[in-house]
C-alpha cells in the first residue's frame, strides 16, 4: 500500500514499525456542539483506512480523542447555565449518535482530555526541563524557536508564518508563534486543575501529543485528520512530541480535503454550515457516508442536494443489487452449472481492481467503481434467473468489499419471523388482486405497503419483499 505523506509531500510504501499492530491517531472533536459535514469527512475517512487495514489481515490499535476541555466548552457552558464537564458529556453521547448513523466504528481508545492530566502535566515538566517551554504568569508557553525543524509539516518558513487560528499574539510570549502548553485560571467559573504552576487547564496542541504517547507509543505509524490542522495543530504536535520524546512523532501524516457547500466555504455566517445531525433529517447516514467516500480524501469535496441525491442513488444501486442476490438466494435454482462456477470465478477480478485502488493511497472513489462494475457483472449473469449457489458466492464477494468501505450494513430483504407474516400476505393478496385483474385493490396494496417503507419487486422467481433504507 501506498500512502501520501504530508511531511516528505510524495506517496510513500506503507511499512509499519510492528507488523503486529498498525498504530494510528486521529484529531477527534471538541465536543461543544454536533460536528458538522467537515468534522464528519475525517472520521469516515480514517474509518475507512482502518477497516482496510484490517480488512487486509492487519490488527489496528487506532485512537481518538475527545477535547472536552477548551474555551469553547467552556463559552458554552455559561451559555447553557451548565458546567463544562456537562456540556462535553451531552456532545461525547452525541458524537457516538451521529458517528454510528455514519458506520463510523468505535476508536480501540476514545481518551478524553481531563482524565489524562496528569500525563499533559508530566509532558509539560519534561519540556521545561528541557529548555523548551517557560512559564509567564501562570501561562506556560512552547518555544517554537528552540526546535530548529519547526514547520517542516505545513513547509513554512517561521519566519513567514502569520499568526493563523488558534495561535493568540500577546505580550507573555516571547515570539508570536510560541504556544500555550499551559493556561492558567481567568475566572473562577473555569474548569481547573492543580499545577507546577497554579491553577489552570492544558492548551489545545499538548493533549494530543501526551495521548499519543500514552495509548500508543513514542513513535507512531500514522497520525491523521482534517487538512485545516495542519498548522497549527498538527505543526506543533510534532515539535512538542520530538523535543520532548527526541525522536520522530510519526512516520505518516495523512490529511483529508476540505468540504465545500454550494461551492463555497462552510459558515455559519452564510448559512451554508449543516451539522450531520441536521444533514440525517434529510438523508441516511449511509447516503452521507457514501457521498464522503465518494471523491478522493485528498481532494476537496462540495456538498450540495444534487450531489447527495446522486449518493442516494449510487447506494440504491448497491442495495438493489444485494436484495436481489438475497431474494435469489432464497427462490433461485438448486442446480449450479459449470458455466456459473466459471462465471463466478471470474468476479475476483473485481476484488484485485478494489484492492489496487485502496492501495493507491485509499482511492476510495476507484474502489466504488469497482464495485459498480462487480454489480454490472452480477446483473448480467442473473438477468434471466440464477442458482442459489452463485446468489450466495456473488453476494459473499459484494459484502466484503462493500463492508471494508462501511456500506452495506443495513438488513433491507425481509425475513422470516419479522413482521414478516403480515407483509406477505398483503404481498399474496397484490399477487392474487393482478391475476384477478382487480388492478385498483393490487395498487392500493402497493401503496399501502410504500407508506410503510417496503416496495414489492416482481422477478422470475417471484415477489421480492423489500424494506427500504
Amino acid at each position: 500500500m501506498r500512502v501520501y505523506n504530508t511531511l516528505t509531500r510524495q506517496k510513500e510504501e506503507f511499512k509499519p514499525i510492528d507488523e503486529n499492530e498498525i498504530k494510528i491517531y486521529v484529531c477527534g472533536p471538541t465536543v461543544y456542539n454536533y460536528f458538522h459535514i467537515g468534522n464528519a469527512r475525517p472520521f469516515v475517512v480514517f474509518d475507512t483506512l482502518r477497516r482496510y487495514l484490517e480488512y487486509r489481515g492487519n490488527r489496528v490499535k487506532f485512537v481518538q480523542n475527545f477535547t472536552d476541555v477548551d474555551d469553547k466548552i467552556i463559552a458554552k457552558a455559561r451559555e447553557d447555565g451548565v458546567s463544562a464537564t456537562e456540556v462535553g458529556e451531552k456532545y461525547i453521547e452525541a458524537y457516538y449518535e451521529d458517528a454510528a448513523a455514519l458506520n463510523v466504528k468505535k476508536a480501540s481508545v476514545h481518551p478524553r482530555v481531563t482524565e489524562n492530566i496528569d500525563e499533559i502535566i508530566a509532558l509539560i515538566e519534561t519540556l521545561e526541563k528541557k529548555g523548551y517551554a517557560y512559564e509567564s504568569d501562570g501561562d506556560v508557553y512552547f518555544s517554537t524557536q528552540k526546535f530548529e525543524e519547526y514547520g517542516k509539516l505545513s513547509g513554512q518558513n517561521p519566519e513567514d508564518l502569520e499568526v493563523g487560528a488558534r495561535v493568540d499574539l500577546n505580550e507573555q510570549k516571547r515570539n508570536p508563534l510560541d504556544f500555550a502548553l499551559w493556561k492558567r485560571r481567568k475566572n473562577e467559573d473555569e474548569i481547573a486543575w492543580e499545577s507546577p504552576w497554579g491553577l489552570g487547564r492544558p492548551g489545545w496542541h499538548i493533549e494530543c501529543s501526551a495521548m499519543s504517547k500514552k495509548y500508543l507509543a513514542d513513535t507512531i505509524d500514522i497520525h491523521a485528520g482534517g487538512q485545516d490542522l495542519t498548522f497549527p495543530h498538527h505543526e506543533n504536535e510534532i515539535a512538542q512530541s520530538e523535543a520532548a520524546n527526541g525522536r520522530p512523532f510519526a512516520n505518516y501524516w495523512m490529511h483529508n480535503g476540505y468540504i465545500t457547500t454550494d461551492n463555497e466555504k462552510m459558515s455559519k455566517s452564510k448559512g451554508n454550515f449543516f451539522t450531520v445531525r441536521d444533514i440525517l433529517r434529510d438523508y441516511d447516514g449511509e447516503v452521507i457516508r457514501f457521498f464522503l467516500l465518494s471523491g478522493h480524501y485528498r481532494s476537496p469535496i462540495n456538498f450540495s442536494r444534487e450531489l447527495m441525491e446522486q449518493s442516494e442513488a449510487g447506494l440504491a444501486r448497491m442495495y438493489n443489487a444485494k436484495n436481489t442476490l438475497e431474494h435469489l438466494i432464497e427462490k433461485g435454482r438448486d442446480e449450479f452449472t459449470e458455466r456459473e462456477k466459471a462465471s463466478l470465478k471470474e468476479l475476483d477480478a473485481y476484488r484485485t481492481q478494489f484492492i489496487a485502488a485502496m492501495d493507491d493511497d485509499l482511492n476510495t472513489a476507484d474502489a466504488i467503481a469497482a464495485i459498480f462494475e462487480l454489480i454490472s457483472a452480477i446483473n448480467g449473469e442473473i438477468k434471466d434467473g440464477a442458482s442459489k449457489d452463485y446468489a450466495s458466492g456473488a453476494l459473499a464477494l459484494l459484502t466484503e468489499l462493500a463492508s471494508t468501505l462501511g456500506l452495506l450494513e443495513k438488513e433491507e430483504n425481509v425475513k422470516d419471523g419479522d413482521e414478516d407474516e403480515e407483509l406477505r400476505a398483503l404481498a399474496e393478496e397484490r399477487q392474487r388482486a393482478r391475476e384477478a385483474k382487480d388492478f385498483a385493490r393490487a395498487d392500493e396494496i402497493r401503496d399501502m405497503l410504500k407508506s410503510r417503507g417496503v416496495t414489492l419487486k416482481d422477478t422470475p422467481q417471484g415477489v421480492q419483499i423489500i424494506k427500504e433504507h
